[in-house]
């Protein structure tokens, strides 16, 4: 097959990026035709969005034999770059297919692929977005998901889409877990790419279908069961996702990598920032503030949503996950309406 291949993390990197280079180089161990092109930076949590007004540029890039040990970011001088001003750490340049690295969203990175890049050498058979530095199981994670962002872009534009996230449960960056883990997945993406639907189940191509995968970074994946699973609809429990600080805050000019690494730390913790109820004083202290300029940083709190699939039980790609096996969720690219469709609504 043709496999255009897209990501949310980025270049090669064991901070934020370390799983597209092995997967890649077991595609092509498989004897797949891969193409690559992704976000010139760290995109996460940023969904299917596309930047308006904001000019794209694309450069090619030679990726390194073995993941780096800093983020590779593209040189101020060859046109690239997030203005971070550091050089690319790439490999030999002319050898071999360069990937393409955007300076925009996994969205329109998986529109170039398809509209622009590569496709004129043979048609594209599959696009696979990931795998993302940590998994997408649950609604909370997968609607904000980069990963899965860029997998319902190539959706909308009619390919087959898969959107894959590696789930750890410490931080694995690379060795032979995360090798058994690239080898599992290309076994599972390329069963994907061949469904047709006969009743068991299965949910075949087209009107927008495509699947959320989660491997568990654990050894022996391979041998464990690969679970059809429905996504667990859960939701953020009030004052999740963001945590006053004062002044400017720590994370101030530390950039999506460094802020990256913090969550990823939370992920494999299954925790988050957390914050106690105030009491009346200081209720009535922020009363009185409330007007003045207030910081807040993305501090999103895990343990809601591994404390949401507890609830939930078996059946769920959460669950899934948690039992070490690995999840296929079908969805569909689109926002299918939950009320009554027809009929007037009278005032």
């Amino acid at each position: 097959m043709h496999i255009l291949v897209t990501n949310d993390d980025g270049p090669p990197s064991t901070a934020a990026s370390p799983y597209i280079l092995p997967f890649v180089r077991a595609l092509e161990r498989a004897g797949h035709a891969v193409s690559v092109i992704i976000p010139d930076s760290q995109r996460s949590w940023i969904g299917k969005a596309h930047l308006v007004g904001q000019d794209v540029v694309a450069t090619a890039y030679w990726p390194p034999e073995v993941n780096p040990d800093v983020h590779p970011l593209p040189s101020q001088t060859n046109g690239g770059g997030n203005g971070s001003g550091g050089e690319a750490e790439s490999g030999e340049e002319g050898k071999g297919k360069p990937w393409i690295l955007v300076n925009s969203t996994p969205a329109s990175c998986a529109q170039l692929g398809l509209s622009t890049y590569f496709f004129h050498h043979s048609p594209i058979d599959l696009v696979i977005s990931g795998p993302n530095y940590g998994r997408n199981t649950t609604a909370v994670f997968a609607l904000s998901s980069g990963t899965l962002g860029a997998a319902l872009e190539a959706a909308v534009c009619g390919a087959k889409a898969i959107a894959l996230s590696f789930a750890f449960f410490e931080r694995v960056t690379g060795g032979e877990i995360v090798d058994e883990a690239c080898e599992h997945s290309v076994r599972v993406c390329e069963g994907l790419a061949n469904v047709k639907g006969k009743g068991d189940g299965r949910v075949e191509w087209g009107d927008g279908r495509l699947y959320s995968v989660n491997v568990p970074l654990q050894r022996g994946v391979s041998g464990r069961a690969v679970r059809w699973t429905r996504m667990l609809q859960n939701r953020w429990e009030q004052g999740a996702c963001f945590q006053e600080v004062e002044g400017e805050g720590e994370s101030k000019g530390e950039g999506a990598e460094a802020e990256e690494v913090r969550l990823r730390r939370g992920d494999e913790l299954g925790e988050g920032e957390t914050g106690g109820k105030m009491d009346a004083g200081a209720a009535g202290a922020q009363q009185q503030q409330r007007w003045k300029a207030r910081h807040f940083k993305w501090a999103p709190r895990f343990t809601d949503v591994y404390e949401s699939v507890q609830r939930a039980g078996p059946g769920t790609d959460g669950w899934a996950v948690k039992e070490g096996e690995t999840s296929i969720t079908a969805i569909r690219a689109n926002f299918m309406h939950a009320g009554p469709g027809e009929g007037e609504f009278k005032l």
